[in-house]
């Protein structure tokens, strides 16, 4: 018999927008890929998968409506450690982002948990402040985040087909992974 994971075995990757064509969700990838060379199972959430009428049909009274939210919900419920692929949008993250989390069960979705952040921007600062404001939503929340960030900045210079092509960038995932991992 195949030995299966639970769902609190896996590391769970949250590709933190809903916008198509997103380079998050191509590093959320290059991450489930370097997991998965560790003998890591990771799943990757993708936003771009809420329902398009996200805060009408699936938060506050309507929580439970949508099936899709629903089973993003149980994962992030049960899971242990999850790792954020975080955009830069306009000096902080998304608000998709912030949208999904006030969706999930306060506060047994994240309270002593774990989990790492992965700044990713078209500047120079690889969405620092991004990074920093989740951080706080997070702590709030009860997470413990690992010190260890990467900042991926000017994505666009440093990608190509789907793969990081800056040498230090690289060396930054697996140093972050491997902390992760011991976390």
């Amino acid at each position: 018999m195949v030995p299966t994971t639970r769902m609190e075995d896996k590391i769970y990757i949250i590709s933190g927008t809903n916008r198509e064509e997103a380079v998050s969700l191509a590093v959320s990838h290059i991450y489930k890929n370097e997991f998965k060379l560790l003998g890591m199972e990771a799943e990757i959430i993708d936003l771009r998968d809420l329902p398009d009428n996200y805060l009408a049909a699936a938060l506050y009274e309507n929580a439970g409506t949508h099936q899709g939210m629903v089973d993003m919900r149980q994962k992030m419920k049960e899971g242990q450690k999850f790792l954020f692929v975080v955009p830069e949008y306009n000096g902080s993250f998304p608000g998709v982002l912030k949208a999904f989390i006030d969706g999930l069960k306060f506060p047994e979705t994240f309270t002593n948990k774990k989990c790492a952040l992965v700044g990713v921007s078209s500047g120079v600062q690889g969405g620092a402040l991004a990074l920093s404001h989740l951080t706080d939503i997070l702590n709030y929340c009860g997470t413990h985040v690992l010190a260890r960030k990467v900042r991926l900045a000017e994505i666009g210079k440093n990608m190509k087909e789907g793969l990081i092509t800056n040498k230090l960038y690289n060396q930054l995932i697996n140093w972050q992974i491997n902390e992760f991992l011991e976390f």
